[in-house]
């Protein structure tokens, strides 16, 4: 699914009592809102669908896939998702 099926999918939700445009600027507004709370650092919770939060990685040895060499893969912090077990349930079941 793209972000336009998605708008599409809410703006049929709501009754077409919105526009594209808007239900488009309040998905965009969402996505911003999520990137900014974790590029600060802090995780948001959406009860009964995900949790989306960031984690540290710590530096750690690879591997070269090409030459087999070591190489050092530096610490960095990565975004999670992590689904609540409503949203695992829904998905097993189909």
């Amino acid at each position: 699914m793209t972000k336009a099926d998605l708008v599409e999918q809410v703006v049929d939700a709501l009754g077409r009592r919105v526009t594209k445009r808007d239900c488009g600027l309040v998905i965009d507004a969402f996505l911003d809102a999520v990137k900014e709370a974790l590029a600060s650092g802090n995780g948001i919770e959406l009860r009964g669908f995900d949790t989306f939060k960031v984690r540290h990685r710590r530096k750690r040895m690879g591997r070269n896939p090409k030459t087999g060499k070591p190489v050092e893969v530096p610490a960095r912090n990565v975004p999670v998702f992590q689904p609540s077990s409503l949203l695992r349930e829904r998905v097993d079941r189909r």
